[in-house]
C-alpha cells in the first residue's frame, strides 16, 4: 500500500524500537500472550532463538540457563522450563517507554551470514533494561531484580530472531533451593 503524501516511511530504527516495545508490552500480560502466541507474533518464523545467559553449574536447578533454544518447539520448551521453575510478576514500570530502549539499527551480531544481511535480515539490535519481582515455584521465595534483554537478528518486518537475557542467576539459584 503506498504511503499518503503526508506520511514518511518508517526508519529501520523506528521499526525495531516499535517491535521491541510491542514484545515487551505483550510479555507483561502472559495469560493473554502464551508462548506460542508470543513466538508467532513477535519472532521470525524460521529458527527463532532464546538464550538466557548464566553459569553452566546452575543448570541443575535452573534448566533454562546457559543454552540457546533454537526453533519454535525448542523456544516453547524454554518457556515451559521457566514456568516450572519461576513465576514472573511484572509491574507498571517493568519495562521503559519506547524512548528508553537502546536501538542500533545497523548492528550485526557475530555469526550473521552475509546472504542473510543481503535479504534485509539479521541487522539491528535493541537493548532493554527491565525490573520485576520473581518467585520460585517450589519454595515460594521471592526477590526483585534488574535484567537486560538484547533483541537481535530482526527480519525485514522487525520480527525478533534472537532474544538474549541477562538476569540474576544467583538470586534465582538461592530462591529455588537445594536438590
Amino acid at each position: 500500500m503506498p504511503l499518503a503524501h503526508h506520511e514518511e516511511p518508517i526508519t529501520r530504527s523506528a521499526l525495531l524500537r516499535k517491535s521491541a516495545h510491542a514484545f515487551c508490552t505483550a510479555f507483561l500480560d502472559l495469560p493473554s500472550n502464551p508462548p506460542a502466541k508470543l513466538l508467532s507474533t513477535h519472532f521470525t518464523p524460521t529458527s527463532p532463538k532464546i538464550t538466557e545467559h548464566g553459569p553452566s553449574w546452575a543448570s541443575s536447578r535452573l534448566p533454562f540457563l546457559g543454552k540457546t533454544f533454537t526453533g519454535r518447539a525448542d523456544c516453547e520448551a524454554y518457556f515451559a522450563l521457566l514456568a516450572q521453575t519461576l513465576e514472573f510478576h511484572p509491574s507498571a514500570d517493568t519495562f521503559p517507554p519506547p524512548s528508553g530502549l537502546i536501538v542500533d539499527a545497523d548492528a550485526v551480531m557475530e555469526g550473521t551470514e552475509e546472504r542473510t544481511l543481503n535479504r534485509g535480515q539479521g541487522a539491528g539490535m535493541v537493548s532493554v533494561v527491565g525490573r520485576a519481582r520473581f518467585k520460585a515455584v517450589k519454595t515460594g521465595r521471592e526477590w526483585r531484580e534488574v535484567f537486560v534483554y538484547r533483541l537481535s537478528e530482526f527480519d525485514e518486518e522487525g520480527r525478533i530472531g534472537h532474544w538474549e537475557i541477562w538476569a540474576d542467576p544467583l538470586s534465582a539459584w538461592e530462591a529455588v533451593g537445594g536438590e
